[in-house]
């Protein structure tokens, strides 16, 4: 079996270390940060995230936002429209809280600054 065909981190642990964000969950996501490749799998891992939270019986929508505003600050700047598109794919509440926290970080007026002309 090669290692292509099992992806690390899978989606499930992405989407544990976002609803922790405290401790080893921001270091275990910024080294991922630090990863081109794994940015797949980051990726699935937020949408795994957001969709659990769209279905949970509770919206804990502060703690989408700060987790949007996490991710806007600390992600790289390649990422930052893959962010947006994920955080604009529904129309769900669970999704219109992290886009919110995620616009607030301005995380995509930083990688892609207006032009001044």
């Amino acid at each position: 079996m090669s290692a292509a065909q099992i992806p690390f981190p899978d989606r499930e642990t992405v989407a544990d270390k976002l609803s922790a964000l405290e401790g080893d969950g921001d270091a275990f996501l910024k080294l991922i940060f630090e990863n081109p490749a794994q940015d797949d799998n980051l990726l699935e891992g937020l949408l795994f995230y957001l969709n659990r939270q769209s279905e949970a019986r509770f919206l804990n929508s502060l703690k989408l936002g700060r987790c949007g505003e996490w991710l806007g600050y600390n992600a790289p700047s390649r990422l930052q429209i893959r962010l947006s598109e994920v955080a604009r794919s529904s129309q769900h509440p669970a999704f219109a809280a992290f886009r919110d926290g995620l616009t607030r970080s301005g995380g995509l007026e930083r990688a892609y600054p207006k032009s001044s002309v």
